[in-house]
């Protein structure tokens, strides 16, 4: 029997910082395995840390020269810039280091492809990933390079022959959408907010997948202020029914925590029940129509102490089929480690922790 789920981690991932007062704080995955390990929710299983993916495995999807422009940027910030390739611009500062780290993520969702295809595990959740913005040619949204799109090519070149691609993150999946638009072999799904409301402006129903692969994608857009009951009647009158028409052999979920309601930077209004609803619904899909096959990444959420480690604490826990009860009172140790973390970071994310796992009337 395989193993029930592997997570990809290590303290490197931190390293993908943009720096102080970007929204895309690393301390939201570094407190995520702190709150995963207070609450037991990697003991026993499998921890992985992948290492750094090669020039090769990136250029299943991305230019070659989109690449070496990364490497520069990397090893040279002051002059490396390159916006014209979304490089050094508000959302992508460059940093030392840059590509090193992003290649490190798009290797964990590829280890995580693998894991489950080859029967090693039933299950693979890499919360450091997500990064579904990013096109082959340049950077875009928070995202260098496309982890999605290279764990699901990586599928394909090993002759998977349906993935289904489920993206719940309140920004639409664009970079994953458009590397598979004319690919019949995978149906993009994104859950998001309505495109006229919120970057990137794509994501419209209009968007269905090009020749042969019309009908592929499919993009449910919600307006804002949309909760947890109106989210979820939205998937249930959707997903189920693609998922089973399509019969996939795999399922890839992107679970951007940043549908929330506390989210500074969108406008849904989801609650962390809401999110973990919808994981145990992606997982119970998997479960149903792929042999259990699921992997599911992280992505968005700017509410980086009091919302994205608690919705994806329990991200594993779906994932290993131990939920986490959401009246769960957080360990006072955590808060005490996140409020002097919070303290040291210069982000206007990182507000003191709630100390409640889970609460319909406020969270």
């Amino acid at each position: 029997m395989p193993a029930r789920t592997c997570v990809i981690w290590g303290p490197e991932f931190t390293r993908y910082d943009f720096g102080d007062g970007h929204p895309m704080a690393p301390i939201r995955i570094d407190l995520t395995a702190r709150l995963c390990e207070s609450f037991g929710v990697f003991d026993g299983i499998e921890v992985i840390d992948p290492g750094v993916a090669d020039d090769d495995l990136l250029a299943t999807v991305h230019d070659r020269d989109y690449i070496a422009a990364v490497r520069r940027a990397s090893e040279d910030p002051e002059h490396g810039a390159d916006p014209a390739r979304g490089l050094g611009t508000e959302d992508v500062p460059v940093f030392r280091g840059m590509h090193e780290a992003s290649a490190r993520l798009a290797a964990g969702t590829r280890i995580a492809a693998e894991r489950v295809w080859t029967g090693a595990t039933e299950h693979a959740v890499n919360f450091t990933g997500g990064m579904h913005h990013a096109m082959p040619d340049r950077a875009s949204g928070f995202c260098v390079y496309n982890d999605v799109a290279i764990g699901i090519q990586w599928l394909l070149d090993q002759g998977v022959e349906r993935v289904a691609y489920v993206d719940v993150d309140v920004h639409h999946g664009d970079g994953v959408q458009a590397a598979f638009y004319d690919d019949p072999r995978v149906m993009t799904v994104s859950l998001h907010q309505h495109p006229a409301t919120l970057w990137p402006g794509t994501g419209w129903p209009t968007e269905v997948g090009d020749g042969d692969a019309a009908g592929s994608a499919v993009n449910l857009a919600l307006m804002p202020n949309t909760e947890d009951r109106l989210w979820l009647r939205a998937f249930h009158a959707v997903v189920p029914s693609l998922i089973a028409e399509f019969k996939p052999q795999i399922i890839i979920s992107q679970c951007g925590a940043d549908s929330h309601r506390a989210d500074p930077l969108t406008d849904l209004s989801l609650t962390v029940d809401g999110q973990r609803a919808a994981m145990i619904a992606m997982r119970d899909l998997a479960d149903k129509y792929c042999e259990g096959r699921w992997i599911a990444v992280g992505g968005g959420g700017y509410g980086v102490v009091n919302v994205v480690p608690r919705s994806w604490t329990h991200l594993l826990g779906v994932a290993l089929g131990r939920e986490v009860d959401v009246s769960s009172v957080i360990d006072e140790s955590w808060c005490a480690t996140a409020e002097q973390i919070s303290e040291q970071v210069h982000s206007d994310y990182a507000a003191p922790p709630v100390r409640v796992m889970g609460d319909w009337r406020s969270w």
